[in-house]
């Protein structure tokens, strides 16, 4: 019970890797404070089933404005007085060539997988520092992990936008670590591989491009919510308190192939 006391925040968190997310943290005693625009009532159900305590709060992260971010972080803290734990896993993707690429779809992608994270971070960091939980006890730190991408290594085809906010995500994952180590926050990302998700359904039903992928995955298989969500709890945990400014990778060895 790594987590009980402690209250994670999770964005995105109405299914797939979000979902496996919040139900990992609620394994280890969290209250877990689930962040999406839609429905949360199946992942608060799968929450409760594991032992865990769900907060479900409605906002669009699609505004991507820094206001935005800054009031949901007040009103998490107002209703459970602490964040020890925020994992930026809401994302979109959009697809077209490049040469017809639209303003509207980049602007979508940029404001969800890049500035909305950030400012989510800047919230809970100046809480954290400004309230003085950074001088606190040594026991006491606190982990912002972001969910990357595959993409954030490769340029993908025809998802310009998504490569470069994934791109963008690694970036800022390591720049906010050099300025907010000193304070005990862990700043990190997961670049996840091929998850089977409803995101990737249509790729996993074509038999030409789900067996490519396969093909190059050495573990043989597509990944899980789970296998994301276990690799959360670690960069979250005290056993990861050393590790600041990483990109993990867990993808079955697709970026070592």
């Amino acid at each position: 019970m790594k987590f009980k006391n402690k209250v994670v925040v999770v964005t995105g968190a109405s299914r797939g890797i979000g979902q496996g997310i919040c139900v990992a943290f609620a394994q280890q005693g969290a209250t877990v404070v689930g962040v999406a625009r839609s429905d949360l009532a199946d992942t608060g159900a799968a929450v409760q089933a594991a032992g865990g305590t769900f907060v479900a709060h409605n906002a669009d992260l699609g505004t991507g404005t820094q206001k935005e971010a800054h009031d949901v972080i007040a009103q998490i803290l107002a209703q459970t007085g602490q964040i020890d734990v925020l994992v930026n896993n809401a994302g979109i993707i959009r697809r077209a060539p490049a040469k017809d690429f639209s303003e509207a779809d980049w602007n979508a992608v940029m404001a969800t997988n890049l500035n909305s994270p950030f400012f989510f971070m800047q919230a809970v960091g100046k809480w954290w520092i400004e309230t003085g939980r950074a001088k606190a006890p040594e026991s006491s730190r606190l982990k912002l992990v972001n969910i990357a991408s595959l993409l954030s290594f490769q340029g993908g085809i025809t998802v310009p936008a998504y490569a470069a906010s994934k791109h963008g995500i690694a970036g800022v994952t390591k720049a906010l670590s050099n300025e907010w180590a000193k304070e005990r926050i862990n700043v990190n990302a997961i670049a996840p591989g091929y998850i089977a998700t409803e995101n990737t359904k249509a790729l996993r039903e074509d038999p030409v491009r789900n067996k490519a992928i396969l093909d190059r995955i050495p573990e043989g298989r597509w990944g899980a919510a789970e296998d994301i969500a276990g690799g959360c709890v670690f960069l979250a945990s005290g056993d990861s308190d050393y590790l600041n400014g990483a990109v993990l990778n867990i993808d079955g060895g697709w970026l070592g192939r």
